[in-house]
């Protein structure tokens, strides 16, 4: 399955299943990052991390770490 850290700029991604255990999960949960909701991935900085995302008509920065938990299609 693919994750968000592998998704190209400028393309979007519907958001399939979160891994992750507790507080972890639950943090990027809060940041609105659930399953179904749609996420455009805006930039990405030079080695990587971060990376910029539109969800729900706001842009979020998220560590590569926590990019890796989200699947999407």
């Amino acid at each position: 399955m693919k994750t968000l850290r592998q998704a190209k700029i400028g393309e979007t991604v519907k958001v399939v299943k979160l891994r992750g255990e507790g507080a972890v999960k639950r943090r990027i949960m809060d940041m609105g990052i659930t399953k179904g909701v749609e996420i455009t991935v805006r930039k990405v900085a030079p080695l990587g991390d971060p990376v910029e995302v539109n969800v729900r008509g706001y842009e979020l920065s998220l560590r590569k770490a926590d990019a890796d938990m989200i699947e999407v299609q």
